[in-house]
């Protein structure tokens, strides 16, 4: 069975309206980042940088120092998956550029947006970096602060709360539970599952997983995964429209396909996923074999 989150769980989380790529907004900026940690000595010509964690969907859960940095920006880079939301308090005049990145479509390149972080700090811009999750969770942040760097950009990384933990935990599941799992592993489907620890008590979390799932269970269970393993999938998590499958490793791909599973959605496998509420309601089918991966 699958649930869908009720509304008033989860704040209304409109999408803001946002320009294409420019390479800098008219607007002035301060010749200093707000805060040590990408401070310019006095009169330097260069602005700042700062990649913002946005946390798991829901604007209430992005860090303090985020929304400082918000408030100061002159321009922000937003990913597809950041709190959206936020863009509407920004103050007058701060430029939105719109750097998102879904499967198959990609606005710009991590080269193109790299450039653009570069180009805005160094016309002495403020720019902030707004990214859904934790910056350096499998999110590329890392190559975007080295990229700066390189250029003499001061960068300040501002963390967020990763979907890895947040989504499934607002599905009732905790990654680790004493007696249940002592550790876990997040990863992307587009990864070797094979080389994971293959037991329930270790909790695997697969992001950008729902387009190859076929293939990872079947990694999963050739590299000797427990086939009766509880397994969930948690769509747009914090989000109103947030929905939860659950059902055992063996059939979760068939299962996926037969809800139409699409993503943002985090995948939880583990013997963590019996505690959640939505266990209860689990779906288990006849499994069809899985697919070697191709």
């Amino acid at each position: 069975m699958t649930h869908e989150l009720s509304p008033s769980l989860s704040p209304d989380v409109p999408t803001a309206s946002v320009s294409p790529a420019s390479p800098a907004s008219q607007s002035p900026s301060s010749p200093c980042a707000p805060g040590s940690g990408v401070a310019q000595a006095a009169g330097s010509p260069h602005g700042w940088v700062a990649l913002v964690g946005g946390g798991p969907g829901s604007s209430g859960l992005i860090t303090a120092r985020g929304l400082e940095l918000l408030g100061r920006a002159d321009s922000v880079v937003v990913d597809a998956l950041a709190p959206r939301d936020l863009l509407e308090d920004l103050r007058p005049g701060t430029e939105v550029i719109d750097a998102s990145k879904r499967r198959g479509r990609h606005v710009l390149s991590q080269e193109e947006i790299d450039a653009i972080l570069i180009d805005l700090a160094r016309r002495g811009k403020g720019v902030v970096r707004l990214k859904g999750g934790d910056p350096y969770v499998l999110g590329r942040g890392g190559e975007e602060a080295a990229a700066c760097r390189e250029a003499g950009i001061a960068v300040e990384v501002v963390p967020g709360i990763t979907s890895a933990i947040a989504v499934p935990a607002a599905a009732g599941i905790p990654v680790t539970h004493r007696g249940l799992s002592r550790g876990f592993s997040v990863i992307t489907a587009h990864a070797d599952l094979g080389v994971l620890p293959q037991r329930r008590d270790h909790t695997l979390i697969l992001l950008m997983g729902v387009s190859r799932l076929r293939d990872s269970v079947a990694s999963l269970l050739a590299a000797g995964s427990d086939a009766a393993t509880p397994a969930a999938i948690i769509e747009s998590g914090y989000h109103p429209d947030q929905r939860v499958t659950t059902t055992e490793l063996r059939c979760l791909a068939d299962v996926a396909a037969r809800y139409g599973v699409t993503a943002p959605a985090v995948i939880v496998i583990g013997d963590v996923v019996t505690l959640s509420p939505y266990w209860a309601d689990r779906v288990v089918e006849e499994a069809r074999p899985a697919s070697p991966a191709a």
